[in-house]
């Protein structure tokens, strides 16, 4: 996992469908007062479609595209601010680069069976309709030297409550930069 010396008051939350990047990121937002990014919400923005609509007209290449400008979007907008960015954004090496030079990056992890049971019935989540624990074991192990490449902080969310898990975030970001992260009132 890197360790930034010039970290921007940028959060940025990755890992896999399930990990609990919403959730915790409005968590962050709420504590803080900073804007949250989904990258769901992004990329509906950019595309006026759901990432399942995008992947069945447009095929998995279309997908990504939009997820890499949904990501740019995130990563150009004003600070301070939190972005949730779509799992795989950490398959394309120029995005890395960016995620790491932009944005404090926060990997949200969890067992397979955890992220396969949180991420099942969001009809807007591709790839899940064969055997979600499988794809979730083989894609989460394609994926994890990725994530710690770029993670400045790892957090299992298995088991943690995702108030438990912002917290955690805020502690280590105010620990290496001055983003004013004591409270909503400082963070605005």
């Amino acid at each position: 996992m890197t360790e930034s010396q010039d970290v921007p008051c940028r959060i940025l939350l990755i890992g896999m469908m399930g990990s609990g990047k919403s959730t915790v990121g409005s968590r962050l937002s709420d504590a803080t007062g900073w804007t949250y990014l989904d990258n769901d919400a992004l990329v509906a923005r950019v595309r006026g479609a759901s990432a399942r609509q995008l992947l069945a007209t447009g095929g998995e290449g279309d997908l990504r595209r939009a997820e890499g400008e949904a990501l740019n979007i995130g990563l150009q907008a004003s600070t301070p601010c939190i972005i949730g960015a779509a799992a795989g954004t950490v398959l394309d090496p120029a995005q890395r680069r960016a995620m790491r030079d932009r944005a404090f990056v926060v990997w949200l992890d969890a067992d397979p069976a955890t992220l396969a049971a949180r991420a099942v019935g969001a009809a807007h989540r591709p790839w899940l309709d064969g055997d979600p624990e499988a794809w979730m074991l083989e894609t989460r192990a394609a994926r994890e030297a990725l994530y710690r490449e770029i993670a400045a902080m790892r957090i299992d969310t298995t088991t943690r409550e995702p108030g438990e898990a912002a917290d955690a975030i805020l502690g280590r970001l105010r620990a290496v930069a001055d983003c004013g992260t004591g409270t909503k009132e400082t963070a605005r």
